[in-house]
This record gives structure tokens, C-alpha cells and sequence, in this order.
């Protein structure tokens, strides 16, 4: 039976702030730390000795080749070495390839072995100031084992915008893209609120609200954005045109954001647009089941502006 079978619905555990990791080593050696990914950016493990790899010249160190896995020509990431490990030709032929689902592209990790599937509240995922110190940082939050082990939680995105930058939002180059857009005077005159935990994702929204010309407030989870909102009070229905959130995060996930702002009756005429790279659509129905008033894959969130005026005028 493979570690992967018997996993809850996204949905269920959105409803309860939860989510399920998948825990995994990238190496044999008994102090090798322990690396978790949400489920639902998994397809499946399976053996790296299986499946004859093709290289692909002058392509990114960390981008080992292609695999051919049920007529899908997948790339194969080296984690290990991201993280600063090397793996003998031992380890190498022992590995596993993890494969994973990001906004449709279909990618395949190195790792050593698939460890198993944990259940956590989103209040059980911390994320120290130490992981936000430097833009560079590969550890987006972690969480405890059932033994205290730490588990390390990274930043996926971040290594595909690494290794296959294509695969990530397409940041327009300069501003002609909005000059035929009409703005509403409250999206001019507001700031959007964003609840975003990676800092890839922020640096790209950062570039495309500036070249929009509209203010925005960055939260690193949705509990700031929320606790951010109950300080403003009725103000903020005036200051804020739209929130945008993604449903991965730390302390308060953006089901959870979407829950209880739509609950209060102070905020819930506020349109709340998610931008996440969890696009099944499961994930789809729920965010609008709860009150989301939009959903953008992460990487077309250059598209956001116009999604963004498009719902505030339906709203």
C-alpha cells in the first residue's frame, strides 16, 4: 500500500483549518532531517531505479533530466543538492522520485523515501522570523512530529522559480499592460490587502501592483491579515477595494481567512479573490462554497488586476 493512499479531502480539512503532510528524507544518514509537502501538491512515489533518466544539455545544474512516467515527459529536480546534500551513487539508486502537481506543471523530486502522511491544524505550523530574514531562505515554515522531531516545510515554488523560472508567473515588463484598464476610484484610492507566506509569490505581486499603480499591504498568513482588519475596524471597509489570499499558510489558512470574514458582518462585503497554487478543482469549489468572490492559479497571477476589477464590479 503506498503512503499516499487513505488521504482525507482537501475540502473536509479545509473546513477544520487542517491540512495533511507528506513527510520525507532526502537522505539515509539517521541525523537527516525530515521535509513535509502538502499532499495535494502530490501525485505519487515512485522508484528512481525504474525509470531511465535523459539529461538535458546546458540546462540548470539542479534540473537532473527527464523521466518518462505514463506517456508524461516529467523533469527531474534535485532537491538534495538545493538543500546542500550530495547523495553517493549508492543513495542515488536507492532514491525516489516524488512527483508533483504545481498549478498543472508536473514535476518529479529526488528524494530517499516517502516517510508518511501526518494530519496538522494550520496553528500547528510555525514560521520563525529566522525563515524571513534573507529573500533567499528555503524553509518556508515547520511543525512538530508526534517524537518532537522538526519538520521542515520549504519553499517549492521558490526552487521552481530556480530551476524552471517559465513554469512561475509571467511579471510584465513594463506598464502598457494596464493603460486600457478602467479602475475603479476604490481600487485607486485603496490598498489591497494580501495574505502571501512565499516570498517568490510576493515578490511577483510586489512587482505587479507597482506596475498597476495600486497600494497593497502584504501579511506573511492569514492571521495577520485578520487581526490587521479587526484593528482598522469599520474603516476598513472604506480603505480596503479587495483582499487576495492564498490557502497555504501558516497560523490561519485562506479557507479559514475566507470563513470568518464573511462571517462578520463588518467585512463581509469586502470581495476576497484567492491566489493559490492549489488549483484542483475541489480546492476551486470550496474557496467560492465558503464566500471567495474569485480564484487565480499562481501562475497566471499576472492576470490578477483584471480579475481583481472584474469582481469588484460584480461584487
Amino acid at each position: 500500500m503506498s503512503v499516499l493512499d487513505n488521504v482525507d479531502a482537501s475540502t473536509n480539512l479545509a473546513k477544520n483549518n487542517e491540512l495533511q503532510l507528506l513527510v520525507f528524507r532526502i537522505s539515509n544518514a539517521s541525523e537527516s532531517a525530515f521535509y513535509a509537502i502538502n499532499v495535494f501538491k502530490t501525485r505519487e512515489v515512485v522508484e528512481s531505479r525504474n525509470h531511465f533518466l535523459t539529461q538535458i544539455p546546458s540546462s540548470h545544474h539542479l534540473l537532473e533530466g527527464t523521466i518518462i512516467l505514463r506517456g508524461l515527459q516529467i523533469p527531474i529536480l534535485n532537491l538534495p543538492a538545493w538543500l546542500g546534500a550530495t547523495l553517493t551513487k549508492e543513495e542515488i539508486k536507492l532514491s525516489n522520485i516524488l512527483v508533483c502537481d504545481f498549478n498543472g506543471v508536473i514535476i518529479g523530486l529526488r528524494i530517499m523515501s516517502a516517510y508518511r502522511v501526518i494530519k496538522k491544524n494550520w496553528n500547528e505550523m510555525h514560521a520563525p522570523d529566522s525563515y524571513r530574514l534573507k529573500s533567499d531562505g528555503l524553509v518556508m515554515n515547520d511543525t512538530r512530529l508526534e517524537d518532537g522531531s522538526l519538520c521542515l516545510i520549504l519553499d517549492y515554488e521558490k526552487l521552481l522559480a530556480d530551476v524552471i523560472p517559465q513554469a512561475l508567473v509571467d511579471v510584465v515588463s513594463d506598464s502598457e499592460h494596464f493603460r486600457d484598464l478602467e479602475m475603479p476610484e476604490k481600487l485607486k484610492n485603496g490598498t489591497v490587502l494580501i495574505a502571501e507566506d512565499s516570498k517568490t509569490a510576493q515578490r511577483a505581486l510586489i512587482q505587479i501592483f507597482a506596475k498597476a499603480k495600486i497600494d497593497m499591504k502584504l501579511f506573511d498568513n492569514g492571521k495577520k491579515l485578520v487581526d490587521y482588519l479587526i484593528t482598522l475596524g469599520k474603516s476598513a471597509v472604506d480603505e480596503t477595494p479587495v483582499i487576495i489570499t492564498d490557502i497555504e499558510m501558516p497560523e490561519m489558512s485562506g479557507f479559514t481567512v475566507i470563513q470568518t470574514l464573511k462571517a462578520n458582518p463588518l467585512f463581509n462585503k469586502i470581495p476576497i479573490i484567492v491566489n493559490s497554487s492549489m488549483t484542483g478543482e475541489n480546492n476551486k469549489r470550496e474557496a467560492q462554497s465558503l464566500g471567495a468572490d474569485g480564484f487565480i492559479d499562481k501562475t497566471k497571477s499576472h492576470n490578477i488586476i483584471p480579475l481583481i476589477i472584474e469582481t469588484m464590479r460584480g461584487a
